[in-house]
């Protein structure tokens, strides 16, 4: 009998680290282009897009390449394989996950951060029953 609690014992141990693997894994940190050059795991970097430089998508190749300045204010061009988000051109902030390949940064996703003129001034509220 005991030995059958040592089994299922680590049984579950060994389930335990197969999760805990899968999961650090599977996480993407994020980082600044410096540390991202340096890494070989793939990393979200949060940044603006320089609309100093050129932006351009080649919609037949679905190809999308812009320039990023990181938090750090460093500016690395970005290729993403993929179609140009909706409201990209009015994002304020952009987050890109990706890596370094042959030394470019190529970006698997891009999630853009929503333009304040989406979020509410608190003027909307009427302050009679606080009825909008």
């Amino acid at each position: 009998m005991k030995l059958k609690y040592i089994i299922i014992g680590v049984i579950a141990i060994g389930f335990l680290g197969l999760a805990y693997y899968s999961f650090d894994s599977n996480k993407i940190d994020y980082s600044d282009f410096e540390s991202a050059r340096e890494s070989l795991k793939t990393v979200q970097v949060i940044g603006k897009v320089d609309k100093t430089q050129n932006v351009s998508y080649d919609s037949d190749d679905n190809v999308l390449t812009f320039a990023l300045i990181d938090e750090l204010n460093t500016t690395e061009m970005i290729t993403f394989n993929g179609p140009k988000p909706n409201n990209f051109d009015m994002a304020p902030m952009v987050v890109v996950k990706g890596r370094y390949e042959e030394g470019k940064f190529i970006a698997k996703d891009i999630m853009t951060k929503c333009p304040s003129k989406y979020e509410g001034d608190g003027n909307d509220v009427k302050k009679n029953n606080g009825e909008i």
